[in-house]
């Protein structure tokens, strides 16, 4: 990959879409990986002005401090980046506190853990709303179109997705391209919702450099028979995720009433 190329491409596209969508700017959640340190790299570099959302629920004071160090560079060299914190949990605990009691606790501690990603959601398009900017999003390819590693409405609820079409391993290359801080390059992809140090690979079962490769046998309609050991394992990973979370990578349903039926009068 041209990293060069790449880069300008990207902010020539985040920068026409942003003029033709007479939005006044953009607006970034950053967590301290990777992809948000590309993102609003990225953003930073249009010249258009950007807010650097952090927004922690009792997050991990190494990831709040990388988004910290992030987004201080960021203001250092370019003027057009401005910062907001929003501490969300105590509001997350006051929704906790409200919803009902379930047995199932896994289910319950999933459905908390996707509720962080929807209340930093709406904060970042109240945000929008105020200054009439856009919601970028941070989801790569593997994430939002190979195993649908993503919230709902939550970290998927955005305006325009500038690296999406890029794997995890092109976006570190790119992090490593705009001078991403080693701390970020160096620390292991997580999602940041559960409040504890689990990696996505911790949840997924497989890393990214795996789940690429998985994506491309996918692409070129392989079977879990032509593969065996790690490669079988990963395969299945991948087959059984990109399954499950197609209600997420396709548009919603809509059942559509026959004309006829607008036709009839009712009897």
């Amino acid at each position: 990959m041209n990293l060069e190329k790449t880069e300008q491409h990207i902010v020539n596209w985040l920068s026409d879409y942003l003029k033709k969508s007479g939005s006044q700017g953009f607006v970034v959640g950053v967590s301290g990986g990777i992809d948000s340190a590309v993102v609003s790299t990225l953003a930073a570099r249009t010249g258009a002005p950007l807010l650097c959302l952090e927004m922690p629920i009792h997050q991990s004071p190494d990831q709040v401090s990388r988004a910290l160090k992030h987004i201080d560079r960021l203001r250092k060299k370019h003027s057009n980046v401005s910062l907001a914190q929003v501490n969300l949990t105590n509001v997350f605990e006051a929704f906790n506190k409200e919803v009902p009691a379930i047995a199932d606790s896994d289910l319950k501690n999933l459905s908390l853990a996707n509720t962080r990603a929807r209340l930093r959601m709406t904060t970042l398009y109240y945000f929008a709303g105020l200054h009439r900017y856009l919601v970028v999003g941070t989801g790569n390819k593997v994430e939002d179109f190979g195993v649908g590693f993503y919230t709902k409405y939550g970290d998927g609820g955005v305006d325009v997705s500038p690296i999406a079409d890029l794997t995890k391993t092109e976006v570190f290359a790119m992090g490593k391209h705009l001078e991403v801080i080693d701390e970020i390059l160096n620390a292991p992809p997580t999602d940041g919702l559960w409040g504890d140090e689990r990696t996505d690979e911790d949840q997924i079962g497989a890393t990214y450099p795996e789940l690429e490769w998985a994506m491309e046998q996918h692409a070129y309609n392989k079977k879990i028979d032509d593969f065996v050991g790690r490669q079988r394992e990963v395969y299945q990973i991948y087959l059984k995720l990109h399954r499950s979370n197609q209600h997420k990578m396709v548009p919603i349903p809509v059942c559509m009433v026959p004309e006829g039926f607008r036709k009839e009068r009712a009897e």
